[in-house]
């Protein structure tokens, strides 16, 4: 069983960024897709940006432009580097993982974005 662990999260000031670590507990099969979910409050989970184990990256609307995702597979860990912070930035970011056989869910970071 992988178990994926975040880390980075935290309160900033808007327009100000952060970067979000996510380890994971072994190697994966691949191939495979990692991510990064969120949930704001009273808000339905969000998908924020995929990328394959090949690199390739997809990104959801709302941060096109301003958020990165990348990965290290040698370290098994992922990462999302989020500039130009919003105050609607703000939620639980969780990451994800899944390969052909099982889905995984980290527990979550807390990102709040207020001045």
């Amino acid at each position: 069983q992988v178990q994926l662990v975040e880390s980075g999260g935290g309160l900033v000031q808007p327009g100000g960024s952060l970067r979000l670590s996510c380890a994971a507990s072994e190697t994966m099969t691949s191939p495979n897709t990692m991510g990064w979910y969120r949930q704001g409050p009273g808000k339905q989970r969000e998908l924020v940006a995929l990328i394959t184990s090949e690199g390739d990256p997809y990104y959801g609307d709302s941060v096109k432009g301003r958020f990165t995702i990348s990965r290290d597979n040698a370290k098994n860990t992922l990462y999302l580097q989020m500039n130009s912070l919003r105050p609607e930035d703000t939620a639980v970011y969780l990451c994800y993982a899944r390969t052909t056989a099982n889905n995984y869910w980290g527990r979550g970071t807390q990102v709040t974005v207020s001045s």
